[in-house]
């Protein structure tokens, strides 16, 4: 739909070597368990397009779901990224809401959230019952996005403290735990290798902590904190083997693998999440 509109109307498309052009992507995120859509339409500011005629077809499309906003996002860095310049709703809101394991989560565009959510449920209860008892225990959430795993575990542990650089998913967290109604969640903006330095500076206690890196895995910095505050149990998730194999190994010294969980998140790809149950030696 939105291919046939610009190809009718002659608009360009972004060139990444010339730097020109007008349309850069299409961002469209589908909830699985709401069926709600949110479509983000990112381009330059080169050109000048009305885009309401397009909306209006958007929303007659026979949809499996409903789309609850419509974004245009302008973007004119050099960079093959989805960032935002500028944002203007359209149509809606900007943000939608997904359901995991009977809660509920507000996403905006940027926040990081499971494209699979089917698969993250399968993934989260995997993840907690790697853990085991929590009722009384202090858990760190590292890297914890919009706060997913932090609310699943909330329920039945005496503290979780979620940790997560990007700003807008740490308000989004923060949203979410209003929504699911939990007050013994703490969210703190930051870097989770710096966040973990500065707990090994004052020797405090934590329990369980989950991880939950980017694609390329943890500094040598993060891992030797983690080291240092010696938690009972440690819960690395990862999309990309190779580097959780590669931080498994600076772990090994003090902990011991009891468990290994791959979860297919991405089917029809060769890509898996892998959950990893991390006990402390004695």
């Amino acid at each position: 739909c939105v291919l046939a509109y610009f190809k009718e109307r002659n608009a360009s498309y972004y060139h990444k070597i010339s730097h020109e052009g007008y349309l850069r992507h299409l961002l469209v995120r589908r909830a699985e368990n709401t069926g709600e859509i949110l479509v983000n339409l990112v381009t330059t500011s080169q050109e000048e397009w009305d885009l309401m005629p397009l909306v209006q077809e958007v929303l007659g499309l026979p949809l499996e779901g409903k789309v609850v906003g419509f974004l245009h996002i302008i973007n004119d860095s050099l960079a093959d990224v989805v960032k935002s310049d500028e944002t203007k709703v359209l149509y809606g809101q900007d943000y939608f809401y997904e359901e995991l394991l009977g809660l509920k989560f507000k996403i905006t565009p940027f926040s990081f959230f499971q494209t699979n959510s089917l698969g993250a449920e399968v993934l989260y209860s995997t993840a907690r019952e790697f853990v085991g008892e929590t009722k009384d225990r202090t858990i760190f959430d590292l890297y914890s996005g919009t706060g997913t795993i932090a609310q699943i575990l909330a329920p039945v542990a005496k503290e979780v403290i979620g940790v997560e650089l990007n700003g807008e998913a740490v308000r989004d967290a923060k949203v979410n735990a209003h929504l699911n109604n939990m007050n013994n969640i703490r969210f703190v903006e930051g870097d989770a290798g710096v966040f973990l330095e500065g707990m090994a500076d004052r020797e405090e206690t934590v329990d369980v902590v989950f991880m939950d890196p980017p694609r390329s895995g943890s500094s040598e910095a993060f891992l030797q904190s983690l080291l240092v505050i010696r938690p009972k149990k440690i819960v690395y998730i990862s999309c990309e083997p190779q580097t959780q194999a590669r931080d498994l190994q600076a772990l090994k010294k003090d902990y011991k693998i009891e468990a290994i969980q791959p979860v297919d998140m991405f089917p029809m790809t060769e890509k898996i999440e892998t959950v990893v149950l991390l006990t402390r030696k004695e």
